[in-house]
């Protein structure tokens, strides 16, 4: 919005010519999604308390977590808000990428909020069957892939990592590839989603490196020198991507440990599914299990656990899944497994922009 009305100025005050930089609207979308959250933040806590909008903890996880029971949740809508107006203001809203990538949250955001509301209205830790998630995640994504297929300047070709010369063309079967990538992002995100700032200091790195990825598949000049897909327009998914960042910042100040709100579904939900979009557009979708390396563990932790679990008829790989659960059940203190994992995010994001160079 800011864009479309300030920078038509720059003709007659050239200091409004900052505006049609990508790299200046980012910085600001950052900015602004944290000012929102560090504003609304309390408000919205306090809100939550008054209409006792309280976690329920699941009866057989650590024995550490009980005492959560009763923390505000659904502070995911504060992080939703932040990235929506933050967006709104700083990004070109002519860019159908970034309408994508927020109707994505939005569809994403309507789904953990009904999975949030059943588990509050039932007073327990079960809210839609997963079957009826994936469903409506699942719908929503083909839509926006579908979107995405229709436009003539997309391709359907795969970037493999390390191969600057290795790009299947799936055709129509892309739809059905683009889907799975923002779904199984959303859903790994959601499983990440269990200690105190764990998935949002993740999805915050996860973010910052997809800003950068934006960036440069949206840049004629640096795609070509970096051998990456071209894709035109991308480059405001960075300033989509900076009010994640920025909004995830803020949320972080109220979610750090011991957390005096959790994000629940209608938080992790649509922030997994804008990184598996914004992986989608850029054409740096396999590079995404990389980048999330974090949320692809927890996940693949739970679904070899179950697997595990029923072949073997009751046996376990692990203590506890996800992951984050058994090493807490070995001992570790929640703090020091957030932070670990923190560092091992951090050190996924920079091998990931590293491949930038190794092809």
């Amino acid at each position: 919005m800011l864009y479309h009305l300030l920078y038509p100025l720059h003709t007659t005050f050239s200091v409004f010519n900052v505006f049609r930089y990508i790299t200046f609207r980012t910085i600001y979308a950052v900015l602004t999604a944290l000012v929102i959250s560090f504003v609304l933040g309390p408000w919205l806590i306090r809100l939550l308390k008054k209409e006792s909008v309280g976690q329920y903890v699941r009866d057989d996880g650590p024995s550490t977590h009980f005492s959560k029971t009763g923390t505000p949740t659904m502070g995911g809508l504060l992080i939703l808000f932040s990235v929506s107006v933050s967006t709104l203001l700083w990004a070109d809203l002519t860019s159908l990428y970034v309408w994508i990538a927020l109707l994505i949250m939005a569809g994403f955001g309507v789904v953990g909020f009904l999975d949030d509301y059943l588990k509050i209205r039932k007073k327990g830790s079960a809210g839609l069957t997963a079957c009826n998630k994936i469903l409506i995640q699942s719908v929503i994504a083909f839509a926006a892939a579908g979107l995405l297929y229709c436009q003539p300047e997309f391709n359907t070709h795969i970037t493999i990592p390390f191969f600057k010369n290795v790009q299947p063309d799936i055709g129509w079967g892309y739809i059905l590839f683009a889907a799975v990538v923002i779904v199984g992002t959303s859903n790994a995100v959601n499983l990440t989603d269990g200690l105190d700032g764990l998935a949002i200091g993740s999805v915050t790195v996860a973010a910052i490196t997809y800003i950068i990825f934006s960036y440069v598949a949206g840049h004629i000049k640096i795609a070509d020198y970096l051998q990456i897909p071209y894709v035109a327009g991308s480059g405001e998914l960075a300033v989509l991507c900076g009010a994640v960042t920025g909004a995830g910042m803020g949320f972080l100040w109220f979610n750090a440990y011991p957390a005096e709100v959790f994000m629940g579904d209608v938080g992790s939900l649509p922030l997994g599914g804008i990184l598996g979009t914004v992986a989608v557009i850029t054409k740096q979708e396999l590079l995404l299990v990389i980048v999330g390396g974090l949320f692809v563990v927890e996940a693949l932790s739970v679904i070899f656990q179950v697997g595990f679990f029923k072949i073997t008829r009751g046996r376990r790989i692990f203590r506890m899944a996800p992951l984050h659960h058994h090493f807490e059940l070995k001992g570790w203190p929640e703090p020091k497994v957030i932070v670990r994992f923190w560092l091992i995010a951090i050190c996924l994001g920079l091998f990931s922009l590293s491949t930038l160079k190794l092809r």
